[in-house]
């Protein structure tokens, strides 16, 4: 099935708007899909996907790069400092990532030969309960008194807890890995703005390996022939589209939570998750 213009822009300003709202993208894009009948796992869908994770990539660093520029690169002790940090979180979170990943596919799915991690990514009952895991988790965190002794510092200890909470959000779809880091830096005593300016700082570190794995899973699972690159060239124009509207999308989208995060309504996003919880349970129900 060809996909058009159209498909390509709501798909562009879910991926954009929901992957950087605590509010899970692939769960919105994965009910998308379904819903207008597009197969995600081809070729054609996987570039796309790519695309649109590059223009949200692009917000986050436009958005947070003068914040970024005052706090970690005010001097060269804050810079190496914060490397540090993100490294840590960074590193704790390919180990959670791909230990669960393995878990996942030799124990879990060992039944399937071949069995990859992403089989489960279509499953709307996992969804619904990741919405509804990280729903209740956002909204604890915004119903928590924690604005008079917040601190605007991390440490290895907070920033080791926000990477494990972000690898136990890489194999689940619909747990939203920005809903849950901010949490955990909320919970954990850090202000709105220090753990929202890290979780997205870990995003953009986290972004090129992810986008290059869907890349390498293209060509493995579908080897791409003349013809076929020739179908693919064809996509890179609404594929572009859809990465100048994921941008904007995504532009927006944060400053709605920086927004919302200011003025202590955290909670509604996870109001919004269980909402969203709820519904994917109804599709499930009629047989979407």
């Amino acid at each position: 099935m060809e996909i058009s213009y159209l498909q390509v822009l709501i798909l562009a300003v879910l991926q954009g708007a929901c992957e950087l709202l605590p509010v899970s993208s692939s769960a919105h894009v994965i009910i998308a899909e379904k819903l207008m009948g597009l197969d995600p796992s081809t070729p054609d869908m996987t570039l796309l996907l790519v695309m649109l994770h590059t223009g949200t990539m692009f917000a986050v660093i436009i958005y947070f790069w003068n914040s970024w520029k005052n706090c970690f690169f005010a001097s060269k002790a804050s810079l190496v400092r914060y490397i540090k940090l993100v490294a840590v979180a960074t590193i704790v979170t390919g180990v959670i990532g791909l230990s669960l990943k393995f878990i996942i596919e030799k124990v879990v799915l060992r039944h399937i030969e071949h069995a990859e991690v992403e089989l489960l990514f279509g499953n709307l009952w996992l969804i619904a309960t990741a919405l509804m895991v990280v729903g209740l988790l956002i909204i604890y965190a915004g119903s928590k008194n924690i604005s008079q002794q917040a601190s605007d510092e991390i440490g290895l200890k907070e920033s080791s807890m926000i990477g494990i909470v972000q690898g136990l959000c890489l194999p689940f779809r619909g747990f939203s890995r920005s809903g849950a880091t901010i949490s955990t830096g909320l919970l954990l005593g850090i202000n709105r703005i220090r753990s929202e300016e890290f979780s997205f700082a870990l995003a953009v570190v986290l972004t090129p390996p992810v986008v290059m794995r869907e890349v390498l899973r293209m060509i493995k699972v579908h080897p791409i022939h003349a013809g076929e690159a020739v179908g693919l060239f064809h996509l890179l124009v609404p594929s572009l589209v859809g990465m100048i509207a994921s941008f904007v999308a995504g532009l927006m989208a944060l400053k709605w939570l920086s927004h919302w995060l200011e003025i202590g309504r955290w909670k509604f996003f996870g109001y919004y998750c269980l909402a969203l919880s709820l519904l994917v349970i109804v599709l499930k129900l009629i047989g979407v």
